[in-house]
């Protein structure tokens, strides 16, 4: 999500490097940990244009500057333009920054994403589909935008459902953190090198011919290394996962998950049940739902869906815990919303 659009643009928001027969893009806010604003996703969009136009390009790599590779949207902006009145540029922002996620989805150029840190939102979208997903020791994934009214969006009902089990509906639904090491083995990413690396892993990317798929692979390979799941890590508890978040609803999930809790190995099951409870229960149903439907859509369709339904969440037209949700979590952080059904049942989706 979003944009500040009534401030000043800040200057080489997105870098553009070129070597050799490799264009690098690089997300350069790193005081704001890459967040998306309206000039990034537009100076993106012109340059990966030429980029397909150009034959003398083989290879893209994407990354960000400093500890971040990408947190999604800037959502307090986003929430200031519209307050100001400009709910239709939050639309347009919108509609800009899904095009961009579907150009990079369907490059004809190889493209790598070199996810050093925290990826969430917009970055997800920015990096799930590219055809090389490299993460390290650094690299922390989440989807957390039901805690703050929105859905899991930017093509996450395609890429959520294609995980193992219903590990995607887990994810989604309790905005849990993955690194890198469990994001690699439940396939979110492609590859995990150490960031020590990653410089090293540049070079040869740029150096790289010829550039097809298997021999790109082939040069990650050479600078990957192993992983091993922490014991309390999710991916663990993928039984548990499958049994609770294979339900029809909501509150079916809900009622597994506590039934769960009682019975032992419960930490990170309070934790789940805690933060679902704390979420938008319009959000949360929406993106079941949307999930569900997913699994059997392109991924033009499921963003189409996304642009749809955050669009009516931006107009306040189911009700208003997107602003709601971002007065108490982002601004004022006080993490309870004032105006927010707050009771799961209460929500009823035609």
């Amino acid at each position: 999500m979003a944009s500040t659009f009534l401030s000043k643009p800040e200057p080489n928001q997105v870098l553009f490097e070129e070597s050799s027969y490799a264009r690098k893009i690089i997300l350069n806010r790193p005081h704001k940990l890459n967040s998306l604003t309206y000039e990034m996703i537009s100076q993106i969009l012109r340059n990966l244009e030429v980029y397909e136009k150009d034959p003398t390009v083989k290879l893209l790599i994407l990354k960000g500057k400093g500890k971040a590779f990408c947190a999604g949207g800037d959502v307090v902006g986003m929430v200031f333009t519209i307050n100001e009145g400009h709910w239709s540029f939050g639309a347009s922002f919108y509609k800009k920054q899904l095009t961009l996620d579907y150009m990079l989805a369907t490059c004809r150029k190889p493209l790598v994403s070199l996810i050093n840190g925290v990826v969430m939102g917009g970055g997800a979208g920015l990096s799930m589909s590219s055809m090389f997903r490299v993460v390290t020791e650094n690299t922390v994934f989440a989807m957390p935008e039901a805690q703050i009214g929105l859905i899991p969006d930017v093509g996450a009902s395609y890429f959520l459902s294609r995980l193992p089990g219903f590990f995607g509906e887990y994810l989604g639904l309790t905005g849990g953190r993955l690194n890198g090491n469990e994001i690699l083995a439940c396939g979110l990413a492609t590859h995990f090198v150490l960031s020590k690396d990653l410089p090293l892993l540049e070079k040869a990317l740029s150096e790289v011919a010829p550039w097809d798929a298997s021999t790109i692979s082939r040069v990650i390979n050479g600078f990957s290394s192993k992983i091993s799941l922490k014991k309390d890590s999710a991916f663990r508890r993928l039984e548990t996962i499958n049994k609770c978040f294979s339900r029809k609803t909501v509150e079916e999930i809900l009622s597994m998950l506590e039934n769960e809790a009682a019975n032992g190995d419960n930490k990170w099951i309070i934790r789940a049940i805690s933060s679902m409870k704390s979420a938008s229960p319009t959000s949360l149903k929406i993106f079941l739902k949307s999930i569900r439907e997913g699994r059997t859509k392109e991924l033009k369709d499921c963003l189409s869906q996304d642009y749809t339904i955050t669009c009516h969440m931006i107009r306040r037209s189911f009700n208003p815990d997107f602003f709601e949700g971002t007065k108490a979590k982002l601004l004022e952080k006080d993490k309870q919303p004032k105006d927010k059904i707050k009771v799961q049942e209460e929500v009823v989706l035609v």
